[in-house]
């Protein structure tokens, strides 16, 4: 097979879109439906806030952890394979979510489908770079973009009804068939692929390292609501997270096949760009953590209300992001990178207004639009500035390690703003205690929000640099509609593709 052998118009090319989009959009809509089941979960497993921040974390510790080591796998194993078994992994794992008889054997499951989303994150974006020809990859990708934008809409609506019905366990078990399905046309439609050329040992070490400095820090932080950051568990913890981070840091410097290649970070405008991702994402993650937990606690909305209340932040990015794109390709995304998470940060601070009584339209509304206006004007520039800093033979690392930012921070921010917020033990459950922490922890978003404005402003140009690649519209405008974290392109592949 060569990479110019599928047609996106052909019956074939039509079944590896939907293979790629049927796995990635299980993923997206888990990520929704779980945010929308955390109220009910929490009940049901005796589940304090440190326990609802677990469930949380526990996916997106290990996605953010094997990220890129999964992305070599599949370049080495075989893309095809690495995906299947990622997807058989989630449902597995999913299965183990639904039966949990109590909170540690929930979290365990998360953990555990964290790992099926990192083998099957990167790898439904390099099948369609390596499967498709040339001329219809742009295409394909925002065909992909689209449906898997679909799931995460109607992730609320799902999630909702189902966790209503009084049986949240069927949030996890929709996965079941889902995964059935896609595996069965992946086998039969999608070709299998790997890099020929890649060599060198797997980052066992680092990603091992990272897994365990991201582990510690998240129970350090998360630990520290109920212990006091003086407890000797939470200090030993923190520190084990740190000393594993600067052991990362050295082993990628010195390792001849990084997982994380440090000297991509010498583009100061690649820099800057994670740097806002960090912020902004940060920000983002706490807030729709909070944010579904509020509506159902303290205004005593139903799961699916509650849910669909954010759901004009996706229409707005689905409609909106293509545009934005366009804008940036025009003026440059520094202007657009600064006004945004400006709005991102007035619509953390239009929530303060949400109060128990207060309706949707007048309340709530206002600042998901605000919010999601700023989300627009934020990530499609971004993602741009992301792929245009660097060489082409670095673009796709680059789309990872980006990616991989984006998780990490939204993980630490979940770990460490409730805590900061006084959102500890069974606050949530109080709506006096939960409404007074969820003020501050949105003014701390707020901050994050503007911090990114102002990093924008002073690191990015208007223009790439020389070094930069230039980047065509079809390779970017379609890439970002996720809110959980930014695109992740083929994340892996350092030569052309070859099977």
């Amino acid at each position: 097979m060569t990479d110019e052998r599928i047609a996106l118009g052909t019956a074939r090319g039509r079944w590896v879109l939907a293979a790629t989009a049927l796995g990635s959009g299980m993923a997206f809509l888990d990520g929704t439906v779980v945010n929308v089941a955390l109220p009910a979960m929490g009940e049901d497993l005796n589940a304090d806030v440190a326990g609802l921040q677990w469930i949380v974390n526990g996916y997106m510790l290990m996605l953010a952890s094997l990220v890129l080591l999964s992305g070599s796998i599949g370049d080495r194993l075989g893309r095809r394979r690495t995906y299947v078994a990622g997807v058989i992994w989630f449902a597995a794992a999913s299965v183990v979510c639904a039966v949990a008889p109590n909170l540690e054997v929930m979290i365990a499951g998360r953990v555990l489908q964290g790992i099926g989303g990192a083998l099957l994150t990167p790898g439904s974006l390099a099948i369609l770079q390596t499967s498709f020809q040339h001329s219809d990859r742009g295409k394909a990708v925002g065909a992909w973009s689209g449906l898997t934008s679909v799931a995460a809409a109607v992730g609320p609506f799902v999630g909702g009804t189902l966790v209503d019905s009084g049986y949240w366990q069927l949030i996890f078990l929709l996965n079941v068939p889902i995964a059935f399905f896609t595996v069965l046309v992946t086998l039969r439609h999608v070709p299998e692929s790997r890099d020929e050329s890649a060599g060198g040992k797997l980052d066992l070490s680092g990603a091992v390292l990272a897994t365990v400095g991201l582990a510690g820090l998240t129970y350090g932080l998360i630990s520290a609501g109920d212990r006091g950051f003086g407890d000797p568990v939470v200090l030993t913890s923190l520190v084990i997270g740190v000393l594993a981070f600067a052991g990362f840091i050295e082993v990628e410097r010195r390792s001849s096949h990084p997982m994380l290649p440090l000297s991509i970070f010498a583009n100061r405008r690649f820099t800057g760009a994670n740097l806002v991702t960090v912020v902004v994402y940060g920000a983002l993650g706490t807030a729709t953590f909070l944010v579904v937990v509020y509506l159902q606690t303290s205004l005593h909305y139903s799961a699916l209300w509650a849910g669909a209340s954010l759901l004009p932040m996706t229409l707005l990015m689905f409609f909106l992001s293509g545009y934005a794109g366009g804008l940036s390709d025009r003026i440059g995304a520094r202007i657009p990178m600064t006004v945004g998470p400006a709005l991102m940060a007035g619509g953390f601070l239009l929530m303060l207004r949400i109060n128990e009584g207060s309706s949707y339209f007048g309340a709530v509304l206002p600042a998901v639009v605000l919010l999601g206006l700023g989300l627009v004007s934020t990530v499609a520039p971004l993602t741009a500035t992301v792929m245009s800093s660097v060489a082409d033979h670095h673009a796709g690392i680059a789309s990872g390690v980006n990616n991989a930012v984006a998780r990490s921070a939204q993980l630490m921010a979940v770990a460490a703003i409730p805590v900061a917020a006084g959102i500890t033990g069974n606050a949530y459950r109080d709506p006096v205690a939960f409404h007074n922490g969820f003020g501050k922890a949105l003014w701390i978003s707020a901050v994050l929000a503007a911090a990114g404005g102002l990093i924008a402003w002073v690191t990015l140009a208007d223009r790439p640099g020389k070094a930069a690649r230039e980047v065509q519209p079809a390779e970017i405008h379609h890439r970002h509609c996720a809110l959980e974290a930014p695109p992740l392109a083929d994340a892996h592949t350092h030569a052309p593709p070859s099977s």
